[in-house]
């Protein structure tokens, strides 16, 4: 700076304005590159630290939907499994078939099992609340957390319906014909009629309609876990 300084004293004392001017220009210029270029590097640390912390959000998401798909997989096998023991009980009632009524006892007794996703968090929500959301730049990622949250609403209502459909006709309608220590049916005559077979209808239609949103829930899962490892390159 005091050679500058120098420079421009000798300038002005040797009456060389114009040649003074050009040089307080190029200082000027000088100056404002270097702010520009103090800004840039600010600007290019900021953007780098926010894409660090946007990857380990995206990293974050996905291990949680990981976890998410698992226990779907899981609970959509559950109800898969005694969707298929209340079809061949209601197959066994249609046809007034009274051979294997142990068999039918155990499945009644599993009319009051159904699965339980029971998803209680909100990642859209809680992203949206804390401000997060605005540091996600791939809208694509994000319209799909939105469309997950959905999903899961849904199911959780699906599976409230399947417990209050359990807990009001279910209980009530097997608690005077089956023992329920063992699965012994004690009054068969009861089982076999169009009453107890529209509860097996009502039930499997229930877990139709989950099974479907299940299944909904893992192909938006697979979505979004394509869309994340696109975006952070893995």
């Amino acid at each position: 700076m005091n050679f500058f300084k120098k420079l421009r004293q000798n300038l002005i004392r040797q009456g060389e304005i114009k040649k003074y001017f050009t040089y307080a220009v190029g200082e000027v210029l000088l100056v404002v590159i270097g702010i520009s270029l103090a800004f840039q590097v600010d600007n290019w640390n900021e953007d780098r630290i926010n894409r660090k912390i946007e990857v380990q959000y995206y990293e974050n998401i996905r291990e949680q939907i990981m976890d998410d798909q698992e226990l779907i997989q899981s609970q959509m096998g559950f109800n898969k499994g005694f969707m298929k023991e209340f079809r061949y009980a209601y197959d066994m009632i249609d046809s007034n078939d009274n051979s294997k009524l142990d068999t039918l006892g155990i499945i009644i007794r599993n009319m009051t099992q159904y699965s339980d996703f029971d998803r209680q968090g909100n990642i859209y929500e809680t992203m949206v609340n804390s401000g997060e959301i605005k540091i996600l730049r791939n809208h694509g990622i994000v319209n799909g957390i939105r469309e997950l949250e959905e999903y899961y609403i849904y199911v959780n209502r699906m599976e409230s319906i399947h417990y209050d459909a359990m807990i009001n006709h279910v209980v009530t309608t097997i608690n005077p014909v089956l023992k329920f220590s063992t699965g012994e049916l004690m009054k068969p005559e009861a089982v076999f009629t169009y009453e107890f077979q529209n509860l097996f209808s009502m039930l499997i239609q229930i877990m139709i309609e989950k099974d479907e949103v299940y299944q909904k829930i893992l192909n938006q899962i697979e979505n979004l876990k394509t869309l994340i490892d696109e975006e952070i390159g893995n």
